[in-house]
């Protein structure tokens, strides 16, 4: 009976689930990350490609955060709820609730495919993508492909913290890394071998993409604790609108990365148009490939930040579940002390080490003015990696202790209210180095907000536990 429910989750010592379920799923986000991430790391490096193929990229990237946002929305709501779940010892509705999430994530994934391929253009375009006409090109030739493969990316990314929440962190991290690990090995062969551009490097992602789906539904077909029933496959408006508050969260969170990256996106390119050496149309898509990469490495810091909140998920899901608030409390405690740690080191690098990182990304192609450019980006758009960790881990915390509106208001402020607005408005005063200020004052100001909530949290949690 206990290794059905889980029960090791209330009684093993905090410090080794935390690495147990963190590192598993560290290593799947960032796996994640770098399906793009490879994709423009090989497309910078093509001669043929450079600095256009690198824009085009960023135009597509927050159009697959947006098929991302959807996917975890259900993944990790549906894995905050059946933790709970578990922690109630009642299997059944944990695994009923599986089966909502899987048929919900199917009708969105479809419904999502479909807009992305009718409305292509239109969308690239409110993307920032005719920055000049070659741009746009690469663009609509990347977006097509990759359109395609959004059903395999979702469902692969929905169930991967079901997965985790089904006790096998370790499977999930395999099944994405085994779909990475053949984009990075096709990556070069389709762009520099058989010189397919664009296409090439889209085509590979995909292709990792439906191993990486192969892979969850036969894990889906064998879960240890939570495999659902057909019965369970019929849609519950109350499971489904469960799953998607305690996943709201999440999708905020990649969301609003979709809506400052269009604001971001056209910004660069109004205020780009107005610059004396960005206003020159050979170096127009110079910006935008920047800010680009900028955010690549944005993602891949806050793919171990949120990694390391995620993989706690099951662990207070059910301790709350069993009323095993000192648990609680001390895990809360280690994760900031170890976000905080993750955005001090991400620090040290961007401020000390961005023309190492910016080569990484073609840069030795490129003319002074990008490398000028990427430089200042570097260390003023993540000046303040450390508030910035803080907050996203107090965003998935309050998640996972079922604070779902907290959690929702916290990161609507930071991510849409901040994050979009100061975007907006900044570039009006200062110009193109206005869109890089918007990041870290956004970050700065919600840190206030999110010292109160953490507050709040520990006294709420210390009252409990007496």
């Amino acid at each position: 009976m206990e290794e059905n429910t889980n029960v090791f989750l209330g009684t093993e010592h905090v410090g080794k689930l935390m690495r147990g379920y963190a590192v598993p799923c560290i290593i799947s986000l960032l796996v994640g990350a770098l399906y793009n991430i490879v994709d423009q790391i090989f497309i910078a490096n093509a001669d043929y490609l450079g600095s256009y193929g690198n824009a085009a990229n960023t135009v597509v990237f927050p159009l697959t955060v947006a098929a991302l946002a959807i996917a975890v929305m259900v993944g990790d709501g549906c894995c905050a709820y059946v933790s709970i779940n578990l922690g109630k010892k009642d299997v059944k509705t944990a695994k009923k609730s599986v089966g909502n999430a899987v048929v919900l994530v199917l009708l969105a994934s479809a419904a999502l495919t479909a807009v992305y391929l009718l409305l292509a253009e239109p969308i690239l375009t409110m993307f920032g993508g005719r920055v000049n006409v070659e741009t746009f090109r690469y663009a609509k030739e990347y977006f097509f492909y990759i359109a395609l493969g959004v059903p395999f990316y979702m469902f692969g990314q929905a169930l991967n913290p079901i997965i985790r929440a089904d006790g096998s962190p370790k499977f999930a991290m395999a099944s994405t890394l085994a779909g990475a690990m053949l984009n990075t090995i096709l990556d070069p062969v389709f762009i520099f071998v058989c010189r397919w551009g664009m296409m090439g490097a889209a085509v590979a992602t995909v292709l990792g993409q439906i191993v990486t789906a192969v892979l969850a539904i036969w894990y889906l077909c064998n879960m240890r604790v939570i495999r659902p029933g057909k019965g369970d496959f019929k849609l519950s408006g109350g499971l489904c609108r469960r799953i998607l508050s305690l996943g709201m969260t999440s999708f905020l969170s990649q969301i609003s990365l979709v809506a400052a990256m269009a604001a971001i996106n056209n910004m660069l390119r109004k205020y780009g148009a107005l610059d004396p050496i960005f206003g020159q149309a050979q170096y127009a898509q110079i910006p935008m490939a920047v800010v680009g990469i900028v955010m690549k490495f944005f993602q891949i810091v806050i793919s171990i930040v949120v990694g390391m909140a995620a993989g706690c998920i099951p662990i207070v899901g059910f301790n709350m579940g069993a009323e095993k608030f000192r648990r609680v409390n001390k895990l809360f405690t280690m994760l900031l002390i170890s976000e905080a740690a993750v955005g001090a080191v991400a620090l040290i690098l961007v401020e000390f080490f961005p023309q190492q990182l910016i080569s990484l990304f073609g840069a030795a192609n490129e003319s002074a003015f990008y490398t000028e450019f990427a430089v200042k980006a570097f260390r003023i758009y993540l000046c303040m990696m450390i508030p910035a960790c803080v907050n996203k881990a107090c965003f998935i915390f309050l998640q996972a202790l079922g604070k779902a509106l907290s959690s929702t208001v916290l990161s609507m402020l930071r991510e849409v209210v901040f994050g979009v607005g100061f975007a907006i408005l900044l570039p009006i005063w200062f110009g193109l180095d206005g869109v890089l200020y918007s990041m870290p004052v956004s970050d700065i100001l919600t840190f206030v907000v999110s010292v109160v909530l953490i507050l709040e949290t520990y006294r709420e949690l210390n009252s409990k536990a007496q």
